[in-house]
């Protein structure tokens, strides 16, 4: 054992003599990095080693690093790269390599890794990582799409990428997440191509014989991706996740216009398709010949009419058993009795004791037909929100909140909680979230909304935080203290008050993570 350390220690002498030359660091600085060094190779190489001294010795090298980084600035001398840094980072990618073969199932680790290669602009020890991570985890998709945007990003390698989604749906071939990813991918491909294509045109730049494939630059690959996925995987809700990718890019009409056929003509008995259909017609754009104020007045009118047209031809059309009938005998009678010069303001009165029915206390009784069709009334709120009055919402939201599927009242919360802001701005949202944020069940992306909202006003405090965050939250939240907007000082507060509130494996995930936090791992 003492002869590796000792070998170890004589292979960085070299890079220690030359920070002492180039006068980076002083004689009695060095003497002092050497014993340090020694006394982290020798705990290594112990009987019973931890990883939190693979984690010491990791950090120690990489705060040489930023040490050197930061004197080199303040010099102005940038030479001998290649003797002191390269030496330096090399040695901390082999103790990284050390430590992953020992805990191959920590993931963390790996990701740690990852994250320095990437720090540290080393791009082709980065692909060796992942290549490594991926024969490991080929269980775990998110790893996959993470290598495959890597290659994408970092390295500007498509065909890789398109090879690594490719193998990662022979591992999943059912995976939505990687369809999206791949599908994604490919657009971005195209649009790539099409600034190179357009950037070398005005720059009149002669490309030898050298012809753009005009098919992959409008999208067709992404086409086939799509193609293939929805082949494999069925729903609205994965057709509109790709619809809304799709949307992105300002050259995929056609795409579009494919996908929104399919999504009509196999998904008519899907809420989503008519809240997203219904949603069209409210967001449609003003045509040049209703610049006018009368004329936007006019437009958003019909846009509201048609929009709840579609929403109540969706409640009436899907097989909703008790709920539908409720709403035919509660609908009949305005609908026939009122005029059509009052048609927006009858829709709207239909439309708002649709929503009233669904949360209406003749079903919270009926759990089982709530649980069944509550997608639909969520759905429906959703885009009644846009539109309706003050008291026609707060009336709804309030059933809602007193409903007792969970998935209902949760995200009714959140719906609450984003008109809210939209409504009153932060303060109403603010109001709202504190009367709120006790209720029963517990919304992590309740939470989530408001912290962002403070993040807007720049407003972060401790009165925020309450002890119902799970784990990564209260992480998330010691972040943005550290952040260039936060009070560092803060995050022992925080951290005590985690502490406090968390109970079982929470805790240890909590005290985990912060550690990792604390080392600059994640």
């Amino acid at each position: 054992m003492a002869e590796i350390v000792q070998q170890r220690i004589e292979n960085r002498i070299p890079e220690l003599e030359q920070l002492e030359r180039v006068g980076l660091f002083s004689k009695k600085e060095v003497k002092s990095m050497l014993k340090r060094a020694t006394a982290l190779e020798y705990k290594l190489h112990r009987l019973i080693i931890t990883k939190v001294d693979f984690i010491a010795y990791i950090q120690y090298e990489i705060n040489v690093l930023e040490l050197i980084k930061k004197r080199r600035s303040r010099i102005g001398y940038q030479f001998k790269r290649e003797e002191i840094e390269y030496s330096i980072i090399s040695r901390i990618n082999s103790i990284f390599r050390r430590a992953t073969t020992k805990w191959k199932d920590d993931v963390q680790l790996w990701l740690s890794h990852i994250a320095f290669c990437k720090k540290w602009n080393t791009k082709a020890q980065l692909s060796k990582v992942f290549s490594s991570m991926l024969a490991i985890h080929p269980e775990k998709p998110a790893l996959w799409i993470m290598a495959a945007k890597s290659e994408l990003e970092d390295r500007n390698l498509s065909e890789s990428a398109r090879h690594l989604f490719l193998r990662a749906l022979r591992f999943h071939p059912e995976s939505k997440k990687v369809y999206q990813e791949y599908f994604r991918m490919e657009l971005l491909h195209a649009e790539k191509l099409r600034k190179q294509q357009k950037e070398l045109e005005q720059a009149e730049m002669d490309l030898g014989g050298y012809e753009f494939s005009p098919e992959i630059m409008s999208g067709k690959l992404a086409e086939l991706v799509y193609r293939d996925a929805t082949g494999k995987i069925q729903g609205a809700d994965f057709i509109l996740s790709l619809l809304t990718i799709a949307a992105i890019f300002d050259f995929t009409k056609e795409l579009q216009d494919t996908i929104i056929q399919d999504l009509q003509s196999k998904y008519t008995d899907d809420s989503l398709t008519w809240d997203f259909m219904a949603k069209r017609e409210l967001e449609a754009t003003v045509g040049e010949e209703l610049q006018t104020a009368k004329g936007r007045a006019s437009d958003i009118a019909r846009r509201e009419e048609r929009c709840c047209q579609v929403y109540e031809e969706g409640l009436n059309g899907l097989n909703t058993g008790t709920c539908t009938q409720q709403t035919e005998r509660h609908t009949s009678t305005p609908v026939r009795t009122h005029n059509q010069q009052k048609c927006t303001h009858q829709h709207r009165y239909v439309h708002t004791t649709n929503i009233n029915i669904f949360f209406s206390a003749d079903l919270i009784g009926q759990k089982t037909n709530v649980c069944k069709h509550s997608h639909i009334s969520l759905h429906t709120m959703s885009g009644w929100m846009r539109i309706s009055c003050n008291g026609s919402f707060l009336l709804c939201s309030q059933r809602g909140l007193l409903s007792v599927v969970p998935a209902v009242s949760m995200e009714i919360k959140e719906k609450y909680l984003d008109w809210s802001y939209r409504a009153g701005g932060y303060k109403k949202a603010r109001k709202t979230f504190t009367s709120l944020h006790e209720s029963r069940p517990f919304s992590k992306a309740f939470f989530t909304r408001m912290i962002q909202m403070e993040k807007n006003q720049l407003r972060w405090s401790l009165r925020t935080v309450y002890g119902f965050f799970p784990p990564d939250l209260w992480l998330e939240y010691i972040r943005e203290e550290l952040g260039p907007s936060g009070q560092p000082e803060n995050c022992g507060m925080i951290h005590w008050r985690a502490m406090k509130m968390l109970e079982g494996e929470s805790v240890e995930r909590f005290t985990a993570q912060y550690t990792l936090l604390q080392t600059g791992h994640i």
